[in-house]
């Protein structure tokens, strides 16, 4: 796995938004929070534009996305938001570019399947906070990722959680949203299992929604095989009683018999704790009183 080079003070960062459409307000606000990083934002040409639920064509959104890529004065570049669309582009990205031209991606949510495209053609990136975030909150999480792109590479702990696996297990990280995860099965997008610590995080989707999609990664060999296992946050959702489990119960019950790991709720998500996560990188989770996971970036 590739890592692109960490941003100094006053590198360019592109802003695109290369899924759904966005409030210009929000990406100024991101623009003017990256400014007082010392960095020198610069938004992509159809960022705050607007074509039915995306914000532009697919052209538009893969120029922005080309441009970014090319431009050997962009060192990283930032999602404004997810929403749905960056699936559009996968396959109209030639793989050697992104080689090329090795800088951060930012993003989750829809930008999970950026991820996928970056890690397929053996490049880290950062699952990371987006113009939103970064516009309406200076906390643990924005500072967080400042100091990852500036090379300052975090180690996490957060408190024990009643249903947590303990163990201890070293793995490449991969993950983001379950429901684009799910949509790129049986693609050269999808992740490998072995020697993964997946992480997982959700929006919006029914317990049973949730069990369909885990069901196919346990019947297709997948869970078993994997490293370790974070779930993250899931939200917008309402337990449903008719299961007679909770959602975390029901993703309990389909890992429990694998020896590894298994954390539940760790701060990643559609929330304000939204720790970045290095996609690609070499990191090592454990799990006891209380729960740790760091990353190396040597091998």
């Amino acid at each position: 796995m590739q890592y692109p080079p960490f941003l100094q003070p006053g590198d360019q960062i592109r802003v695109i938004s290369p899924s759904g459409k966005i409030d210009p307000g929000l990406i100024n606000g991101a623009v003017d929070r990256l400014y007082h990083w010392d960095l020198n934002p610069v938004c992509g040409r159809y960022a705050k534009g607007a074509h039915g639920r995306y914000s532009g064509t697919v052209d538009e959104r893969l120029y922005d996305l080309m441009e970014a890529l090319y431009d050997p004065a962009v060192k990283a570049i930032v999602c404004s938001r997810g929403g749905y669309g960056a699936i559009h582009l996968l396959d109209l990205v030639d793989p050697e570019v992104i080689r090329q031209n090795p800088k951060w991606l930012i993003g989750f949510s829809d930008v999970t399947a950026l991820h996928a495209l970056m890690q397929n053609a053996g490049m880290a990136s950062l699952h990371a906070p987006m113009a939103r975030h970064l516009a309406e909150e200076d906390d643990f999480s924005a500072a967080a990722l400042k100091q990852l792109l500036l090379g300052e590479i975090p180690r996490y702990t957060i408190e024990s959680h009643p249903l947590n696996c303990e163990g201890e297990a070293t793995g490449i990280l991969r993950g983001g949203n379950l429901s684009v995860l799910a949509g790129l099965r049986g693609t050269k997008y999808d992740f490998p299992a072995e020697g993964t610590i997946l992480f997982i995080e959700e929006i919006g989707e029914e317990p049973y929604h949730v069990q369909r999609m885990l069901y196919n990664l346990k019947m297709s060999g997948t869970l078993a095989k994997l490293s370790g296992l974070i779930v993250g946050r899931f939200t917008n959702y309402e337990e449903d009683p008719g299961m007679f489990k909770s959602l975390n119960e029901i993703i309990l019950d389909l890992v429990e018999e694998y020896n590894y790991p298994v954390v539940f709720n760790f701060p990643v998500g559609h929330v304000s704790e939204n720790y970045p996560l290095i996609c690609g990188a070499r990191a090592t989770l454990k799990i006891g009183k209380s729960s740790t996971l760091s990353f190396s970036l040597s091998e």
